[in-house]
């Protein structure tokens, strides 16, 4: 079992527009442990989100090898790349994107329908979940009713509910003023600390302090610094 879980070799990722050829990325090569905290910063058009929706198994590079947890991504048909999101992957966004009519133990169940079990089983995860982030009381109030950090604490129970190898976290606290921002970054961390792979995506500089490494993008390639 390697102890990295992705694994990038040579991404390159070029989108058509028209006539014309954009290189997102460039020859990328990056190695990502089990268990480590990155924070990817850059400007605007640096390749941050075209390199985190290639991790993320919602798009597909154009030329090098990308394995997520064991499983080479390049190859694999749009099922089987929709079925690795499913399973490796959770997803936090800055605007929260729940569901409104739906609950919060609801939200969090959604992701699980889709790999099957019973409604009881899925219930009782989101439950169990919503302890975690500290929302026991809260099981069946809808977004609307929530604050926006409670919302976001919701994010994160849903996206733990498959229990998946890789956390990606864009822009987690865009959305909150800072002591609530605090508080969800802590969540993170002691995530991380019970062995998730946490993969943050800002532009705050002062959130890097939280990551244990640190990757800079420009023009669609990647440096490190400590």
């Amino acid at each position: 079992m390697s102890e990295y879980v992705i694994d990038i070799d040579s991404l390159t990722k070029i989108y058509q527009t028209g006539k014309t050829d954009f290189k997102a990325l460039n020859t990328v090569t990056l190695k990502i442990r089990k268990g480590d905290f990155v924070a990817i910063m850059g400007p605007s058009g640096s390749g941050k989100s075209t390199l985190m929706n290639i991790i993320g198994c919602l798009d597909r590079p154009t030329s090098g090898t990308v394995i997520i947890d064991g499983e080479n991504i390049s190859i694999v048909s749009d099922n089987e790349l929709a079925e690795i999101r499913g399973r490796k992957i959770g997803f936090i966004f800055q605007k929260f994107n729940l569901i409104p009519t739906m609950t919060a133990l609801k939200n969090i169940a959604l992701p699980m329908v889709f790999l099957g079990g019973t409604t009881a089983d899925r219930d009782r995860r989101a439950a169990e979940l919503l302890g975690k982030v500290g929302l026991t009381n809260w099981a069946t109030h809808r977004p609307s009713e929530l604050s926006g950090g409670q919302q976001q604490r919701i994010a994160i129970a849903r996206a733990l509910s498959n229990n998946p190898s890789i956390i990606l976290a864009d822009e987690p606290t865009g959305n909150l003023d800072t002591k609530t921002g605090e508080q969800i970054m802590g969540l993170l961390v002691a995530l991380n600390k019970e062995g998730k792979t946490i993969l943050l995506v800002t532009h705050a500089i002062a959130l890097k302090r939280f990551a244990n490494r640190v990757i800079n993008m420009l023009d669609g390639e990647v440096s490190e610094k400590s």
